[in-house]
């Protein structure tokens, strides 16, 4: 396969991936109608854990190994809570269509991180284009008197801690697989929901689309997450990672077919300026690696 039709592939795959992952968003907010959020996280952690041990075994992957107990894990463990709790609190509470273009702002968080925590080099070029980015994302909350929203917040939160949960994946061993991972981060939010749900509003029998909406939830997601894998094992990294936005566009058509959400031209300026800022550090970070090897060569 040329890698033209590669990184055709890789993108499709990534595509898939993020209808996957706004269609979850769309059943937990629904599910959030009857049931708490304590709970919801509590049986989309345990059918996630399931999903990903089944996967795990199929490969022939044991879960419980040595590996597992280290202080990375326990950083990721902790950064996972944080992000899951947060965003599925986001998704009760906001639209479906800010929380969506906030989480759009990840990467830059991640960038952010690895210059900071990880010493790797960032240019100016791409610091100006992170903090832009984050001021589209003051946009999306919009911090003003007239219209600011303390709930706004939850799904800033929620942002970065998928983006402490991604820096800390990247030191994890690498002798863990995606699967085992996935299971350990899965696992982790039954207990935090549990205990979000005893303290907060406690527990509720769902009715039966309440089930249904949080098992598509959990199903849809473990697909969507296979998905991811395969769209980044798939071509150039470069050219698939930027469909990752492609959520966010379908976020804003479920918002508006579903919850009959209307996206102000504001939050919608702010999500431009996201994606824009992500897309910029993404191909400029390819450009750049591109003339390291041609200076590396020159060298050799």
């Amino acid at each position: 396969m040329t890698p033209q039709m590669e990184n055709l592939k890789g993108s499709l795959w990534m595509m898939l991936s993020m209808l996957g992952f706004a269609v979850e968003d769309m059943f937990v907010k629904l599910a959030a109608a009857a049931v708490p959020p304590g709970q919801i996280l509590m049986l989309f952690g345990a059918g996630g854990m399931l999903g990903f041990w089944l996967m795990a075994a199929s490969k022939g992957e044991k879960v419980l190994i040595s590996e597992a107990i280290s202080r990375t894990l326990l950083v990721r463990a902790l950064f996972e809570i944080t992000g899951r709790l947060f965003f599925i609190l986001a998704l009760a509470f906001t639209t479906l269509s800010s929380t969506s273009a906030i989480l759009q702002a990840t990467p830059l968080a991640v960038t952010l991180g690895a210059a900071v925590l990880f010493k790797e080099r960032v240019g100016l070029a791409r610091w100006v284009a992170i903090f832009i980015g984050f001021a589209g994302v003051l946009l999306v909350i919009q911090p003003t008197p007239a219209s600011f929203e303390l709930t706004s917040l939850l799904a800033l939160i929620g942002m970065l801690g998928f983006a402490g949960r991604d820096l800390a994946t990247r030191a994890a061993p690498p002798a863990l697989s995606n699967a085992q991972l996935g299971v350990y981060g899965f696992a982790v939010l039954v207990p935090t929901g549990a205990g979000y749900a005893a303290f907060s509003s406690g527990f509720v029998w769902p009715d039966g689309f309440s089930w249904f909406a949080i098992a598509s939830a959990t199903l849809i997601g473990i697909g969507a997450y296979y998905s991811l894998t395969l769209a980044m094992r798939t071509g150039e990294v470069s050219v698939v990672t930027p469909f990752r936005y492609a959520r966010l566009l379908f976020a804003l058509v479920f918002g508006l077919l579903v919850f009959n959400e209307s996206p102000n031209a504001t939050m919608l300026a702010g999500s431009a300026i996201i994606v824009a800022s992500g897309c910029f550090i993404l191909l400029h970070g390819r450009h750049t690696a591109r003339r390291q090897r041609k200076q590396a060569a020159l060298i050799e």
